[in-house]
């Protein structure tokens, strides 16, 4: 236990120290380019920037595919006033209210999101929360021409300046991106502990690119794997905060175990849980005793909701982790959710190979 909580740390820390805005997420590609060889059979990118890395077992069986996405909400610069300011575009589901003096990175540089002297603001102003159209980024510079010397130039990402940290009972962390870097970690982790020896059949795994903004690499992915089955590897949001009525909004606790949602989307448009794949996941959690979380989330989907309708149809499901303070630079996550994700990884790819035993009937 103590192996796997302290290599999904360090693969965490890795992971959010890099860039990767939805788009623009080659520094996280060409990062795990680079360290996923040491644990798959062959490790390849697709034409969109997915990851794809495939160990084969010792049996025939089953492909599974574990996509997990590599992309995070941020921003890009829309264009550059000729005092220095950069004006910028969301990526993805960045809040307004959160924007104002923040700090921020653009091509490693620092800058501040710009915000009104207080004692400037009228009453209407305190109490508002301006759009992002209306907001600028301070580099530090006072023309175009400065900006442009930092190699700073329009298309490029922004991300908020917050570094991954650990909490003093080193269980829990909060950063910038935990929503997907940890579901990365978890699927990273996954390969290196998995023995070739208990696998039947072939799994492969995909960091996808774009799911903040519509599910786009996952899908490309699973039109190249054509896989069996599919388990789509994410957060959402918790709602065991006091700012969330728990059983009449999410009835989610951080620290409770992975979560298989039932259905997401609003009213169930984006997934609802084939038979199959829940059954399956859910005697693997029972197999080892692991705890599982069930939610429906209305207010999001994930990369399962677009793999589901690929081909003649592929079952799959959303296996996701809870997250405090969703879309903020200070995401908040529990390592033991994430321990409990690698081992009922586990436990289904056991489980994965009887999967033509079940029927979407039986439930």
């Amino acid at each position: 236990m103590k192996r796997v909580k302290d290599g999904l740390r360090q693969k965490l820390k890795a992971l959010t120290a890099l860039v990767g805005v939805s788009g623009r997420e080659a520094p996280v590609v060409r990062y795990l380019k680079e360290v996923l060889p040491d644990v798959a059979d062959r490790v390849e990118m697709d034409t969109m920037g997915n990851v794809l890395a495939y160990r084969c077992g010792a049996k025939p069986g089953p492909t599974v595919m574990l996509a997990a996405h590599a992309d995070e909400i941020g921003a890009m610069v829309r264009s550059i006033e000729p005092g220095g300011f950069i004006r910028f575009q969301k990526i993805g589901g960045t809040l307004d209210p959160l924007l104002p003096a923040r700090k921020v990175s653009i091509r490693g540089h620092l800058g501040i999101i710009g915000v009104k002297a207080g004692h400037l603001m009228s009453e209407t102003e305190r109490n508002a929360v301006k759009s992002a159209s209306e907001l600028y980024i301070d580099v530090g510079v006072d023309s175009a021409q400065a900006v442009a010397a930092l190699g700073i130039e329009v298309g490029d990402p922004v991300v908020m300046q917050s570094e991954l940290e650990f909490f003093a009972n080193g269980e829990r962390f909060c950063g910038r991106a935990i929503d997907n870097r940890l579901g990365c970690s978890v699927l990273w982790q996954l390969f290196e502990d998995l023995d070739p020896a208990d696998l039947e059949g072939t799994l492969v795994g995909v960091w996808s690119v774009q799911e903040e903004v519509g599910l786009k690499g996952a899908t490309v992915a699973a039109y190249k794997v054509k896989p069996d089955l599919a388990i789509a590897l994410d957060t959402m949001p918790a709602g065991d905060t006091p700012d969330v009525v728990y059983h009449q909004e999410l009835a989610v606790s951080l620290g409770q175990g992975p979560v298989l949602q039932v259905s997401s989307g609003s009213s169930g448009r984006g997934l609802l849980l084939h038979p199959v794949i829940e059954r399956l996941i859910r005697e693997a959690a029972l197999s080892e005793s692991l705890p599982l979380q069930r939610a429906v989330l209305e207010g999001g989907n994930t990369d399962a909701s677009a793999i589901q309708w690929v081909g003649g149809g592929i079952p799959a499901a959303p296996l996701t982790l809870p997250r405090r303070y969703s879309h903020s630079p200070v995401e908040m996550g529990d390592i033991n959710d994430a321990v409990n994700c690698v081992r009922l990884l586990k436990a289904f790819l056991r489980k994965a190979p009887h999967w033509k035993e079940y029927s979407f009937c039986d439930g």
